[in-house]
């Protein structure tokens, strides 16, 4: 097997959006991805919506917490994927994408389900996509 795709997921606190694309790529797609996230401002922990939303899901990311970009020290990744709507504060040559998905801090939990399910439809597109090149 090809060496797996180390991916890292960006947000603003590191504990929504990111945090669940975290979730979604370890649980659905750990043959392809070695996922991480991280947040430009970490929030405290993770709200009890975002981990009420994945367990909708049957995914348990309790043990999962919020972390700054140093915190991953000089961790390298394949691909950095920023969903926090602001400009990286690195220079990095890491192939960047940019997913504008909005942030659900504040919202209704009908929103962080409905943001939960664009995520997860992101991920399993980055899942495929790196099947795809495994079987090149």
């Amino acid at each position: 097997m090809k060496d797996r795709k180390r991916v890292l997921f960006v947000c603003v606190g590191n504990a929504c959006r990111s945090q669940m694309a975290e979730g979604f790529a370890r649980a659905y797609g750990s043959d392809v991805l070695v996922p991480a996230s991280a947040g430009l401002a970490p929030a405290a922990m993770l709200p009890r919506e975002t981990l009420r939303a994945m367990a909708e899901k049957n995914l348990d990311i309790s043990s999962q917490f919020p972390k700054s970009l140093a915190h991953l020290g000089g961790l390298e990744f394949d691909l950095i994927i920023n969903m926090s709507g602001y400009s990286l504060p690195m220079e990095s040559a890491t192939p960047l994408r940019e997913w504008e998905i909005p942030d659900p801090i504040g919202k209704h939990y009908e929103e962080h389900r409905v943001i939960r399910d664009q995520i997860e439809n992101l991920v399993l597109e980055l899942i495929l996509e790196s099947r795809r090149e495994q079987e090149q």
